[in-house]
């Protein structure tokens, strides 16, 4: 699964679309570094960053332009990629329990997240792949300077099938252009056809 570089016109309509999810967003992430301590403190388990990280993705954060500013204070890279594909889930467990990470050190560990696949959308044709499955991803955390980051994977999407209708449920409404109407009027269906 490799980004791709080049933004088609359907992707763009996407991408602009989202935008107005960034205010809901933006709320989540100042109520995380305000309300619940500074996201990712050293004093708190990595596994909260984590599963903060996973629900901002699940919920639509990184479908989002201005999506990575939410995502910046979870991970250790500058930018995003532009990913031609979401994966679609139904949800995403991450354990508590330490004895389930691989730790390589109390500065550095391994966690993994079990995601509920329904399928893949692929952005560049406006199409939905339906597979049911688990895939399981490792989340690299470290300690850099005073605060927990995931180093790595960086992986595409992983957006909850209610928010991935939604968005191009909008984006469908908000296109002035027939044919991208009728692609996404189709990739719907095919979402809704995956419940």
């Amino acid at each position: 699964m490799s980004p791709e570089r080049s933004v088609s016109p359907l992707l763009s309509l996407l991408l602009i679309l989202s935008a107005l999810l960034s205010q809901v967003l933006v709320g989540e992430s100042v109520r995380a570094q305000i309300g619940l301590g500074q996201v990712g403190s050293l004093k708190r388990s990595p596994a909260d960053l984590v599963k903060r990280y996973v629900r901002l993705d699940q919920k639509g954060a990184r479908l989002d332009v201005m999506g990575f500013d939410v995502m910046a204070p979870y991970v250790n890279w500058k930018e995003e990629e532009a990913w031609s594909l979401v994966v679609v889930i139904d949800s995403a467990d991450v354990p508590e329990d330490y004895r389930k990470w691989d730790i390589r050190d109390n500065l550095d560990v391994m966690i993994p997240v079990i995601f509920h696949v329904r399928g893949e959308v692929d952005l560049k044709t406006a199409t939905f792949t339906p597979g049911d499955r688990i895939e399981e991803v490792r989340f690299h955390v470290k300690a850099v300077g005073n605060s927990w980051r995931i180093v790595e994977p960086k992986i595409p999407p992983h957006v909850g099938l209610t928010r991935m209708l939604n968005f191009v449920r909008q984006a469908g409404l908000e296109t002035t252009d027939d044919a991208q109407r009728r692609l996404l009027a189709s990739l719907e269906s095919s979402l809704r056809e995956g419940r």
